[in-house]
């Protein structure tokens, strides 16, 4: 990678953290509009996505902030260890975010009650996260076992299923900004696995982050566009 294309991946890497933290801390911040006609799912909903965006941008940031540092000081192969270690903590809050995503879905459209669902997401949730955590992952080898990623990926594959179909299923209005919430969730999932399958073997395949990054934008700016103080009635 030429240093021209490190520097605008590490400027990209930088606006998209910055980017869901402010947007998390925002949305936090509109429970303080007085004007606001509020619930109890209501001001719930509006807490947990906040605070969802920021584990978003918090958690990716133990691997984005490394790798920017690899790319634009020391290189990546020689910063593999914080890159390594930064993968494992991004998969443990990323399946925090996607609990998060499903409770949000709960309280917004389906009034806190899950049934059988929740059973499956917080199943694969803890099942993801042992995966993630065990010492077969080689999380301190220059090459982490390929195997592994597989093994930890299928019950993050599963909870993103349940995301996307109950989203999917969901009837909305016009004008709710969720209603393309399960495309940008399918669509963080179609450049996700090319990643894990073959970015061990070529690289370049990693390229394929940028957009799902993209998505998960996409994500946070639908929740942020109806909870920003000035958008709320």
């Amino acid at each position: 990678m030429s240093v021209y294309q490190g520097f605008a991946e590490g400027l990209f890497d930088i606006f998209y953290l910055t980017s869901v933290i402010v947007m998390g801390v925002l949305v936090l911040r509109s429970r303080e509009d007085s004007q606001v006609a509020r619930t109890p799912n209501m001001v719930c909903a509006m807490n947990l996505f906040g605070s969802m965006a920021i584990i978003l941008g918090l958690g990716d940031s133990f691997h984005l902030i490394p790798r920017v540092y690899g790319l634009l000081v020391i290189g990546l192969d020689a910063n593999y260890l914080a890159l390594n270690l930064g993968k494992m903590i991004t998969s443990v809050t990323m399946t925090a975010f996607y609990l998060m995503l499903y409770r949000f879905y709960l309280l917004r459209y389906r009034d806190g009650k899950g049934g059988g669902y929740t059973v499956i997401m917080y199943l694969a949730a803890f099942i993801r996260i042992v995966l993630s955590l065990l010492p077969q992952n080689q999380w301190a080898s220059m090459n982490p076992s390929f195997a592994w990623g597989i093994y930890r990926n299928i019950p993050f594959a599963i909870m993103g299923v349940v995301v996307i179909y109950l989203f999917a299923r969901e009837k909305y209005t016009n004008q709710d900004p969720f209603r393309w919430a399960w495309l940008a969730v399918v669509l963080s999932f179609l450049f996700y696995i090319p990643v894990v399958l073959f970015a061990q073997d070529y690289p370049i395949v990693g390229i394929l982050m940028i957009p799902k990054t993209v998505a998960y934008l996409w994500l946070v700016r639908m929740g942020y566009t109806l909870y920003r103080p000035k958008a709320i009635s």
